[in-house]
């Protein structure tokens, strides 16, 4: 037999004919004489008038249901006193929030929501900047007429026409599903990112086709991945869920048919409780009832009626990372929730988030470090990470399975199931780990010797609870490897000697000509030959305090390349000192986000440097010109710096501070990547040396407090200073301003704190639509700025964990405010 589902709306409708003991409005919903008189007491309650505004502030007002159970308005954002959510709640249980609009982001105090005819909702932030609105999800006939709260739980939007919803909050839940609530084949349910979080999270409840599954989604994208959990029964041919107002829940089939999702006993009165269905922000789905005669009463809660899956650890075909994140190991703790956990030597990336992934506490390129025996072994019991396989051996035992990850540098971890005698070696990152007594397999972890250093302060960098010491063997092996390359790199150094010193006496024409392909090695160019290339030294392309730069062309192989060819000024005392570094470090330097160094000329008194020639110029010239770049653009080059710099700080042979970090010593390519020059301020730290003293050096507006503090400087200088450049490609401003209008701050820094701490952040991209479209992503971007420029160094994250924050692999905690001291203002 088939299943009509019935949903009835609590507003007043037309009478049109009689049924039995009640009416039938005219879409053909039974309504009985109880509920009419219900609406027609709903007219004067719970309704919004067209014209009428909702203000978001401390004790606000809002429209409560007319039987007082739900509420919709402003709602204070947990854990913020200044910030607010539109939503509907349950009033007499105001911590519930059950639906909320603008994608869960919460807006600033002095935020309005307006009612028009036209557009329905339309919510504004103080500045009138609109930020989300029902405008394109109107639908039926007529104008909107006026909104009203349901005792559903459901806000509508009426027509002027047919006093059927327009648009209803029912039709895009968010996390939870209420009584006499469907999902359709169109809709989903999508977990809030956190506890407190309420964006949209990791986990979503939809039809798949026909299928009713639980998967995991890119929070950055929204791209789907595949389900950890499907409701039997629908084959395929699922249409619809339905939600009834006797608690009862299942499937509506194509043919007519339901699929039950909860057993007759465990249903629960709609008349003695509060019921709701809500996917919490850890991938479980879980049925809630509460006592409607209990609210208020002290130590009185939602309480569970069931929850799916019943293991959301248990191992799945999912390529994502599963209920924890990568790298990360779950248990199932109290009620059937997951605890997530990072193994030994491992982080969190994001420290206020435990359910995140974990990345290790020391380098993890074990092929970058595999001669010098810095790592070992950790045993797990009875866990497993069963996906990330690059390798499987069997029969194999323990001792061969663990030499084989030691002994290959790919390896990050090794599973062995002793059962099976099978041994099977992952690559990081690490996804679906799972931590059980049902699980008999034996995990190992590489893990570095050496794990780094405590510094409890530094979100980004959080405490290490476990130390591994060398043991003696180790370290005279280490020392013996030692002594044999100073020997070797002695006699390698002699030969280098003894050629250079036969070349000088050859002369310059016996030296290796220059080839495009081959930049890695620098080319010993004669004057004669820049200035034939630079036509006299005529074509003048920029110029700066050492010197000017000219575009030039060099033959070499039949073809010509465009070059650039920085003159340093002779009369400039360290003209000598900044030849010598910048061709000391960039000729270390290989990497698509640096310009390429071609070679140099050292004659008499002439100072020259060859560079690649870049022809969209500086970054400077990209921001501050009339004509500003796309929004995608700037984050291109944001990422581009980003990584140039990660390579400079941790990945170059020689760790290199830049020191002159600013828009005018990053060029753009043809293909809009940034390039990062000007090496000349540049600092070259010996192995193991994390903090160097040294002169002030850079460009105001750009400088870290410590170079004024006569404090020795690392490579957080260099975060600063990428911290207000990004700061520029978001705003496209300058970070000093000295004629600026009444609403920005002419120091760029201190304004994009106060935008950010009063949630306007809005203001920094003005009219730029493609930032405000995009406006999680301007969020990000500007939370990572303020990490940047904090003005302790040891705050500041490292440019490894930038790259990982601006690309979306990170998290990106909530930053303080950067300065070490605040302002009160008069009462």
């Amino acid at each position: 037999m088939g299943v009509e589902v019935v949903q009835r709306w609590w507003w007043p409708v037309r009478e049109n004919k009689t049924k039995g003991n009640g009416r039938e409005n005219e879409r053909g919903i039974i309504v009985t004489s109880t509920e009419m008189r219900k609406m027609v007491y709903c007219e004067n309650h719970g309704k919004f008038s067209v014209g009428q505004s909702l203000l978001a502030k401390n004790n606000g007002t809002s429209l409560l249901s007319p039987a007082g159970d739900f509420a919709f308005g402003f709602h204070q954002a947990p854990n913020s006193t200044d910030l607010y959510l539109l939503s509907v709640w349950y009033a007499a249980i105001p911590d519930t929030i059950v639906w909320c609009a603008n994608g869960g982001k919460p807006v600033p105090q002095g935020s309005t929501l307006n009612l028009t005819v036209n557009e329905g909702l339309v919510l504004s932030n103080p500045q009138g900047t609109v930020l989300w609105s029902t405008t394109d999800a109107l639908s039926g006939d007529g104008a909107v007429s006026y909104g009203f709260m349901n005792d559903t739980g459901n806000f509508a939007l009426i027509s002027s026409v047919n006093a059927a919803p327009l648009w209803q909050t029912f039709a895009y839940p968010t996390d939870t599903l209420l009584p006499t609530q469907t999902l359709e084949t169109v809709s989903n349910v999508i977990s809030r990112i956190s506890k407190n979080n309420l964006t949209e999270g990791r986990f979503q409840l939809h039809f798949d086709n026909g299928d009713l599954v639980l998967n995991t989604r890119d929070v950055a994208s929204g791209y789907d991945y595949n389900s950890y959990y499907t409701f039997d029964g629908t084959g395929s041919t699922g249409k619809t869920l339905v939600y009834s107002e006797s608690g009862d829940m299942f499937i509506l089939m194509q043919n007519g048919s339901r699929v039950d999702l909860i057993q007759s006993g465990e249903l629960k009165s709609g008349k003695d409780y509060y019921l709701r269905v809500t996917l919490e922000f850890d991938g479980v789905l879980i049925w809630y009832y509460y006592p409607r005669n209990s609210t208020g009463e002290k130590g009185v809660g939602w309480s569970k009626i069931q929850s799916i899956p019943n293991n959301i650890c248990s191992p799945n075909s999912n390529i994502d990372s599963g209920a924890c994140g990568y790298n990360s190991i779950c248990s199932l703790g109290n009620d059937e929730r997951p605890v997530c956990q990072c193994p030994p030597n491992y982080s969190l990336m994001d420290p206020t988030n435990s359910y995140g992934s974990c990345e290790p506490d020391f380098n993890s390129d074990f092929c970058g470090k595999f001669e010098d025996g810095g790592y070992t072994l950790i045993q797990l019991q009875n866990t497993d990470w069963p996906l990330a396989d690059y390798a499987q051996m069997s029969p194999f035992t323990q001792n061969q399975c663990k030499a084989s990850c030691m002994n290959d540098c790919f390896c990050g971890a090794a599973i062995f199931d002793d059962g099976s005698s099978t041994c099977w070696k992952k690559k990081l990152p690490l996804s679906n780990g799972k931590q059980d007594s049902t699980v008999s397999r034996i995990a190992w972890l590489k893990v570095s010797h050496d794990n780094g250093t405590n510094n409890p302060s530094n979100p980004f960098i959080p405490p290490r609870n476990v130390e591994y010491k060398l043991n003696a063997v180790t370290k005279g092996i280490l020392g013996g490897s030692v002594c044999v390359n100073f020997i070797l790199l002695s006699v390698v150094g002699l030969g280098i000697f003894f050629v250079y010193n036969t070349s000088t006496i050859r002369g310059y024409n016996e030296r290796k000509r220059f080839s495009t392909s081959e930049y890695n090695t620098t080319h010993s160019f004669t004057y004669k030959e820049l200035e034939s290339a630079t036509n006299g030294f005529r074509d003048e392309i920029g110029r700066g305090s050492f010197g000017v730069v000219y575009k030039g062309n060099i033959t070499t192989g039949g073809n010509q390349y465009s070059v650039a060819v920085k003159r340093l000024d002779r009369t400039f005392k360290g003209a000598d000192k900044e030849f010598t570094a910048e061709v000391n470090v960039i000729g270390l330097t290989h990497h698509k986000n640096l310009v390429r160094f071609i070679g140099y000329c050292k004659e008499e008194d002439e100072r020259l440097l060859v560079y690649e020639y870049m022809s969209n110029g500086t970054v400077a010239d990209y921001l501050f010109s009339d004509k500003r770049p796309s929004w995608v653009e700037r984050i291109q080059i944001g990422q581009g710096i980003a990584r140039g710099l990660l390579y400079l700080h941790e990945e170059c042979t020689t760790q290199i501070i830049h020191c002159d970090i600013k828009p005018q010593n990053v060029l753009v390519d043809d293909h809009h990547n940034a390039r990062i020059a000007d090496f000349g301020l540049a600092k070259l730290l010996v192995l193991n040396q994390n903090y160097t003293n040294t002169a002030v050096r850079g460009t105001k507006g750009y400088l870290a407090p410590e170079w004024f503090k006569n404090k020795p400087v690392s490579v957080k200088v260099d975060v600063y200073s990428f911290g207000v450049l990004l700061l520029e490609i978001i705003c496209c401003r300058k970070c000093v301003l000295m004629d600026v209008s009444t609403d920005e701050c002419a120091i760029l820094t201190d304004w994009a704190f106060d935008c950010y701490q009063s949630g306007t952040i809005d203001c920094l991209v003005k009219d730029d639509m493609e930032a405000l479209n995009d406006r999680l992503q301007l969020e990000r971007l500007v939370k990572i700025a303020l990490w940047c420029i904090q003005e302790n160094p040891e705050l500041r994250p490292t440019m490894k964990r930038v790259t990982q924050m601006l690309e979306g692999v990170a998290d990106v905690p909530s930053p303080p405010c950067p300065t070490s001291f605040s302002v009160s203002l008069p009462a």
